[in-house]
């Protein structure tokens, strides 16, 4: 039987796919919601897998986009470290606690949206932070770690990325880049743990269309858009993606 016959199944995973649309689209972080949608409706391990090929769809069309303007500074130090955490989430993944895990970094992502939203207020603009580059490469650890876990990276990658001050298209095309590359690496895990089954391959090529559409209108908005406008939708989003993660995960 399809995974797509269910009406309601099918509602959690268009919006689910929208979701990352936007993240794609270059709202990153919001996607992070998807994976804990998804599994109200199935196992977490079949929602996840079920999400990565939608995920690699949709980089496609967010690296063509914003192919011109991107960070390679950033990505080089962020993605050794990204790769470490993706190789840890898959060894430990059966010992952590994903509900502990989202609510420790809903609370995390909560507190730094509020206190950028407060350095920031009234239009001040907070001088770029300077960390250095190894700094980055731990967030990375966090990115691979999160998103290997539940497609979570977006947060920890925003934190170490959105104080740097970035042009917001740049910081877009960064995101794009670096989790493409992050998805790829995803991939011989979710492999290995077998989590392709044909059916979850045939529910992922049915919702392609949806991720295309959602993926390029978000682009189109975000392209036109003021870059201040920009970070404060970005911290805004970590505010209310934090709270709802961090409910999640004590309710879970």
């Amino acid at each position: 039987m399809s995974l797509l016959a269910d009406p309601l199944t099918l509602l959690v995973l268009a919006i689910a796919v929208v979701l990352l649309g936007l993240a794609k689209g270059g709202l990153s972080g919001v996607g992070a919601l998807a994976t804990p949608l998804v599994a109200l409706v199935l196992p977490p391990t079949m929602a996840a897998a079920l999400l990565l090929p939608i995920l690699i769809v949709q980089d496609v069309v967010s690296v063509w986009s914003f192919r011109k303007t991107w960070d390679g500074w950033v990505i080089a130090w962020m993605l050794p470290g990204a790769a470490v955490g993706i190789a840890a989430g898959y060894f430990y993944a059966e010992r952590v606690d994903e509900a502990k895990l989202m609510a420790a970094l809903g609370a995390i992502t909560l507190a730094f949206g509020l206190y950028r939203l407060w350095v920031e207020r009234g239009g001040r603009v907070a001088a770029a932070s300077t960390s250095p580059g190894w700094v980055g490469s731990l967030f990375g650890v966090a990115t691979g770690f999160t998103s290997q876990i539940a497609h979570a990276g977006g947060p920890p990658f925003q934190m170490w990325v959105t104080p740097r001050r970035l042009p917001h298209l740049v910081f877009i095309g960064t995101s794009s880049i670096l989790f493409a590359a992050v998805n790829w690496m995803k991939v011989p895990a979710y492999i290995a743990l077998g989590a392709f089954p044909h059916q979850v391959l045939v529910a992922a090529a049915l919702l392609m269309p949806l991720a295309i559409v959602s993926t390029l209108l978000t682009v189109r908005w975000l392209k036109r858009i003021d870059g201040a406008r920009f970070y404060v939708i970005i911290y805004l989003l970590m505010v209310l993606l934090g709270a709802k993660l961090m409910w999640d995960g004590m309710a879970g």
